[in-house]
């Protein structure tokens, strides 16, 4: 047997090596982990639902299977948490949303079929915002999830639970989801490694504007290997997800990338961003760390002034069709917000969906030309250092007052209207004492380009003690008098969401 901590405390990739050596057990991690889960989750509220039971018996079936010499998937042994937004056959998939407190799915969507598939075992499911819409992980259903640094402030969202969840070590590998930055926020704010795919790389069957290319599903893991791990065995093209893409991929990433041949551009705020002063200093002290590594790290304008006009009409555009049969058939099953985002959608004209398709076009092209000059671009990811999870949203930055509760988001969001692949990974900590992310995006298309270098650059931060990525103090989480088992009101919106029953998630 193996010390459990140890034991949880390695890598996806190091851990799939041992169970494929014999080394360790596919039961004796996933009791691990259970373990864990059993003593964190009320601390910081990462999962809701679970299946224990059923995953115990898979893990023996993957023990006999390596017993007998069996084929197995990329995944197979790995313990893995399902974001609550993905159907999974018989177990309880609610969205956060007091509509579906009892929904169990008859079937797995695409994503969840294609992880068991690759042999992942299926743990349980990691909170989110009620229907996944907020980047302050909290519903009405299982109440909030709490910073695994400070369970007292937010862990970001709309991936919260699965963010906090791989913070602790509760499971090597957690699937996310991201519109305006759902995958990436809470990456940051957790100090854990996320990636905004590239649309259609990764199928997503829950959207119902399919060929919209705001919204994704992509992988979640601690570090830059894992990330890569899930993404191999979940890429390529599905006939349910019409920007699906034939896409191959090796199970792990070969050699190492040289940084001093990378073109570095950054920006603070992409031009258009409000960011804290604290945040932009924190920012600058790492780009000057980094600087003499690369062969070009120079600051760059980026042209996209209508930027927040663009992402209000395509969000609302998705709200419209994601809330539509649930405002239909009774508008007071809405939340107030769910409500008012609907209602304000189902206002806007043609001729505005008409225009923002076109400026997303122009803020796609205009953003393609930077890759021309460099291979990456830097930015923050978040605009703020974490704030109380009690407080819906962030109202005002340097005491300037926000529009509407969504534009703290923007740092993410303008990226996902250009369509790059985008990671946040952990460099350090803020002026706080909370985890940074840095948001790294790479060329169209170009997610292989983006992890293999973002993983030369993890290498390096792994070496430097304020760029290294950060672990909370569990022992000090443990016994802190938090619990947040409590069911809190309706939170603001980010990431529109249905369900199979006309609330499936976008």
């Amino acid at each position: 047997m193996h010390n459990a901590q140890d034991l949880l405390e390695k890598s996806a990739v190091e851990l799939k090596q041992l169970i494929d050596a014999r080394d360790v057990s596919p039961v004796e991690l996933l009791d691990a982990c259970v373990e864990r889960i059993e003593r964190l989750n009320p601390k910081i509220n990462a999962f809701c639902a679970t299946s224990f039971e059923r995953a115990r018996d898979e893990a023996k079936a993957v023990e006999q299977a390596i017993a007998k010499g069996q084929p197995r998937g990329l995944l197979s042994g790995l313990p893995i948490g399902i974001k609550d937004l993905e159907e999974t056959e018989g177990l309880l998939t609610t969205y956060g949303s007091p509509l579906f407190r009892g929904n169990v799915p008859s079937k797995d969507n695409e994503l969840v079929r294609r992880l068991r598939a690759a042999g992942a075992i299926v743990v349980g499911k990691t909170n989110v915002p009620e229907m996944g819409a907020g980047a302050n992980t909290r519903n009405p259903v299982w109440g909030a999830t709490g910073n695994p640094f400070n369970p007292n402030l937010n862990a970001g969202g709309s991936s919260g639970g699965a963010a906090a969840a791989l913070a602790v070590d509760m499971v090597p590998l957690c699937s996310g989801s991201d519109t305006g930055g759902s995958l990436r926020i809470p990456a940051a704010k957790c100090g854990i490694v996320g990636l905004r795919t590239s649309p259609g790389l990764v199928p997503s069957e829950r959207k119902l504007l399919g060929w919209t290319p705001i919204s994704v599903v992509g992988p979640m893991g601690r570090n830059v290997d894992d990330t890569w791990l899930q993404l191999a065995a979940t890429a390529g093209v599905a006939d349910n997800d019409p920007l699906s893409y034939e896409f191959a991929m090796p199970g792990a990433i070969a050699g190492q990338l040289d940084l001093s041949k990378l073109r570095i551009g950054y920006t603070e705020d992409f031009g258009v961003c409000e960011v804290d002063d604290g945040i932009r200093q924190v920012f600058r002290n790492k780009i000057a760390a980094l600087k003499p590594l690369f062969a070009v790290c120079e600051e760059v304008r980026i042209d996209m002034p209508e930027a927040h006009r663009c992402f209000d009409v395509l969000r609302a555009e998705a709200f419209v069709g994601s809330l539509q049969a649930a405002y239909e058939k009774d508008p007071d099953s809405l939340g107030p917000n769910p409500r008012a985002n609907y209602e304000m959608g189902a206002k806007m004209s043609l001729k505005d969906c008409v225009w923002a398709g076109a400026e997303q076009t122009r803020i796609f092209r205009r953003f393609q030309q930077l890759f021309s000059q460099y291979d990456l671009i830097l930015s923050p990811t978040t605009p703020v250092s974490a704030f109380p999870w009690e407080q819906p949203y962030l109202t005002h930055v340097n005491g300037v007052e926000l529009e509407n509760y969504y534009r703290w988001l923007a740092l993410t969001y303008v990226v996902t209207l250009a369509t790059n692949p985008a990671l946040s990974m952990p460099m350090g900590v803020d002026h706080c004492g909370m985890p940074f992310g840095m948001q790294v995006i790479g060329k169209f298309r170009g997610d292989l380009e983006l992890l293999i270098a973002a993983r030369a650059l993890e290498a390096y931060c792994e070496q430097t003690t304020d760029l290294c990525r950060p672990r909370p103090d569990l022992e000090a989480l443990a016994a802190s008098q938090v619990n947040l088992h409590t069911p809190v009101t309706h939170p603001p919106l980010d990431e529109p969401a249905t369900s199979s029953a006309g609330l499936s998630a976008v």
